[in-house]
Protein backbone atom coordinates (compact mmCIF):
# COMPACT_ATOMS: atom_id res chain seq x y z
CA UNK A 1 0.00 0.00 0.00
CA UNK A 2 1.02 3.71 -1.12
CA UNK A 3 1.52 6.06 1.63
CA UNK A 4 -0.65 8.58 -0.73
CA UNK A 5 -3.33 6.35 -0.58
CA UNK A 6 -3.10 5.75 3.08
CA UNK A 7 -2.70 10.07 3.68
CA UNK A 8 -6.31 10.61 2.45
CA UNK A 9 -7.69 8.35 5.44
CA UNK A 10 -9.23 9.83 8.39
CA UNK A 11 -7.68 8.74 11.98
CA UNK A 12 -10.74 6.04 12.88
CA UNK A 13 -10.13 5.00 9.51
CA UNK A 14 -6.26 4.18 9.83
CA UNK A 15 -6.53 3.06 13.14
CA UNK A 16 -8.93 0.19 11.54
CA UNK A 17 -6.13 -0.40 8.81
CA UNK A 18 -3.64 -0.78 11.81
CA UNK A 19 -5.35 -3.07 13.75
CA UNK A 20 -6.69 -5.04 10.53
CA UNK A 21 -2.56 -5.43 9.55
CA UNK A 22 -1.60 -6.38 12.89
CA UNK A 23 -3.97 -9.42 13.16
CA UNK A 24 -3.26 -10.49 9.65
CA UNK A 25 0.67 -9.79 10.65
CA UNK A 26 -0.12 -12.58 13.56
CA UNK A 27 -2.09 -14.73 11.35
CA UNK A 28 1.20 -14.78 8.79
CA UNK A 29 3.41 -15.44 11.41
CA UNK A 30 2.00 -18.28 12.18
CA UNK A 31 1.86 -19.78 8.78
CA UNK A 32 5.14 -18.94 8.62
CA UNK A 33 6.02 -20.95 11.91
CA UNK A 34 3.90 -23.78 10.87
CA UNK A 35 5.57 -23.93 7.38
CA UNK A 36 2.29 -22.59 5.26
CA UNK A 37 3.53 -19.69 3.95
CA UNK A 38 4.59 -19.97 0.52
CA UNK A 39 5.85 -16.55 0.12
CA UNK A 40 7.97 -15.11 3.47
CA UNK A 41 8.22 -11.49 1.63
CA UNK A 42 4.54 -11.09 2.73
CA UNK A 43 5.77 -10.49 6.05
CA UNK A 44 8.14 -8.00 4.99
CA UNK A 45 5.65 -5.97 2.91
CA UNK A 46 3.21 -6.21 6.29
CA UNK A 47 5.52 -4.59 8.87
CA UNK A 48 6.35 -1.96 6.31
CA UNK A 49 2.28 -1.18 5.88
CA UNK A 50 2.23 -1.14 9.45
CA UNK A 51 4.81 1.42 10.07
CA UNK A 52 3.23 3.65 7.14
CA UNK A 53 0.42 3.64 8.79
CA UNK A 54 2.27 4.29 12.21
CA UNK A 55 4.19 7.23 10.99
CA UNK A 56 0.80 8.93 9.53
CA UNK A 57 -0.74 8.84 13.01
CA UNK A 58 2.47 9.50 14.51
CA UNK A 59 2.44 12.95 12.37
CA UNK A 60 -1.35 13.71 12.96
CA UNK A 61 -0.84 13.63 16.52
CA UNK A 62 2.13 16.37 16.23
CA UNK A 63 0.49 18.11 13.75
CA UNK A 64 2.71 17.73 11.26
CA UNK A 65 0.64 16.87 8.65
CA UNK A 66 -3.36 17.29 8.68
CA UNK A 67 -6.54 15.13 8.60
CA UNK A 68 -7.83 15.18 5.16
CA UNK A 69 -10.94 17.47 4.98
CA UNK A 70 -13.89 15.30 4.50
CA UNK A 71 -14.54 13.53 1.44
CA UNK A 72 -13.50 15.72 -1.23
CA UNK A 73 -14.28 14.84 -5.00
CA UNK A 74 -12.92 16.20 -8.17
CA UNK A 75 -14.74 18.61 -10.13
CA UNK A 76 -16.81 16.96 -12.89
CA UNK A 77 -15.79 18.34 -16.24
Amino acid sequence: MKAKDLFVLTTEELTVKLNSLKQELFNLRFKHATGQLENANVLNIIRKDIARVKTILTERELNISAEPIATTSKKAK
